[in-house]
């Protein structure tokens, strides 16, 4: 069932219960006044009757005649008088008597003074009534035609406004919803038109601050971060390719060259180097989008701990200098430390490791000395590294895309590369919740700072 459907169905149920109770209150509300007029009246006829006949001593038969004749139009009080010792004294109908008088309810009436009940459909009054020192039991009875009659209407014009009223709701909350809900209905369509391909599209969103605004926009949002990520795959799967392409093509241009005829030992030796080389380009590549593709886990698929950053860098110059021999990396701390807290963080020692053998290696091979320094220093809850090296530098030009994924400078001449290293530290840096930033000159060498929350 459709929201739609179902807030119709709830607003509707919701109001014609209110109208429900309320007509409920109403017709109880003229119930009880009917009849509480009602008994009233009988009192008021019982106690003018006794008068007349008691005080003004009107004949019973004239009285009796104007009974029979006002029965003929009307529901005419039916009265009876009693003295105390249960003697009929005047009765307006002998011949109808609705109301049977007994001992037991003329002597409720005495004791209480006054009684009220219904007999069928008709109400009945008792009252002990006192006239020159004497007390006498008066009973009235009648049928309510007319409060009846009202009250019946009461009933059928409650239930006529009730239907009438449930259906004007319904159409109401049809009218109501579709105008509501027709911005939602705008944005489904919308929505089922947004491809793979067409991810430029938005939805349309008004300029209030409502919730479906915000839904649109927060719709939005989301759709420029996938149209951000498919292209941004779309880049990377490209430059892959590319990357692949050149080292397999070259090594298959070897090995095809060295079994297209006989040759020398030495030339398959040479052959079998390049196709190493060419393997090894291959491998590293291979290494490094491995990696990128971990440090763009989701955080709560990477597991985090307490690490030390003195070993996490032992360790990556360890790592940089068994693959190469040549390359020289020093570590300097500039302060003392007395917890481990302060050379600590709360990462991915792994992740961490890739990211300074990255910065170790990219100091030592565009430098002519093939060194790298870090400086490390912490403080203010903060542990910052500076990577420095005498490198050719980068320019000016480079530096705005020195973190790009696949980007590669004008220095790209000095040294092999496939433009994943600088990138993927950056990303590393801040999955850690840190930050990274880069000066260079060209000729002068270039510095990486790194910043890192310590343990708290």
């Amino acid at each position: 069932m459709k929201i739609r459907t179902r807030l119709i169905i709830l607003f509707t149920l919701t109001t014609a219960i209110i109208l429900m109770l309320f007509a409920t209150v109403i017709y109880l509300s003229a119930k009880k006044n009917r009849e509480k007029e009602f008994y009233s009246l009988l009192e008021k006829e019982a106690v003018t009757k006794a008068n007349l006949f008691l005080n003004a001593h009107v004949d019973k038969n004239v009285l009796q005649d104007i009974y029979h004749n006002n029965r003929k139009i009307l529901n005419e009080v039916e009265v009876a008088i009693y003295d105390t010792h249960f003697e009929l004294l005047y009765h307006d109908a002998v011949d109808i008597d609705f109301v049977k008088e007994t001992r037991p309810l003329m002597d409720e009436i005495s004791r209480k003074g006054a009684v009220e009940f219904y007999q069928k459909d008709w109400q009945v009054v008792g009252l002990r009534y006192e006239y020159n020192g004497k007390q006498f039991i008066i009973t009235a009875a009648a049928y309510d035609q007319y409060g009846y009659s009202k009250l019946n209407s009461l009933l059928t014009n409650i239930i006529i406004v009730f239907i009438a009223s449930v259906l004007i709701i319904i159409i109401i909350g049809i009218f109501f919803s579709r105008k509501a809900f027709q911005p939602v209905s705008e944005m489904i369509e919308k929505a089922k038109n947004i491809t793979a391909t067409n991810l430029d599209l938005r939805l349309s969103s008004n300029e209030s601050s409502d919730e479906l605004s915000e839904l649109a926009n927060t719709f939005n949002e989301m759709l420029n971060r996938l149209e951000s990520s498919f292209d941004a795959q779309k880049h990377f799967v490209s430059n892959i390719s590319h990357e692949l392409r050149t080292p397999l093509s070259a090594l298959i241009a070897e090995l095809e060259l060295s079994v297209d005829k006989e040759r020398a030992a030495e030339e398959y030796k040479m052959a079998i180097l390049n196709a190493l080389k060419d393997a090894k380009k291959i491998s590293r590549l291979s290494g490094s989008l491995l990696d990128f593709a971990k440090a763009s886990y989701d955080l709560s698929e990477i597991k985090f701990k307490n690490t030390r950053i003195d070993e996490v860098l032992l360790d990556a110059r360890q790592q940089v200098q068994k693959a190469d021999p040549d390359y020289r990396v020093d570590i300097h701390f500039e302060n003392d430390f007395d917890d481990d807290n302060q050379i600590s963080v709360n990462g991915n020692e792994y992740l961490l490791k890739v990211a300074f053998v990255n910065l170790f290696e990219n100091g030592c091979k565009f430098s002519a000395d093939k060194e790298s320094i870090v400086y490390v220093s912490f403080g203010k809850g903060k542990i910052t590294l500076r990577f420095t090296d005498k490198g050719v530098g980068i320019s000016p030009n480079d530096l705005e895309n020195i973190f790009r994924p696949f980007y590669r400078g004008e220095n790209k001449k000095f040294a092999e590369g496939n433009g994943i290293g600088i990138s993927l530290t950056h990303k590393i840096i801040t999955l850690h919740k840190g930050t990274i930033s880069v000066f260079s000159k060209v000729g002068r060498g270039t510095t990486f700072t790194v910043e890192l929350p310590a343990v708290v």
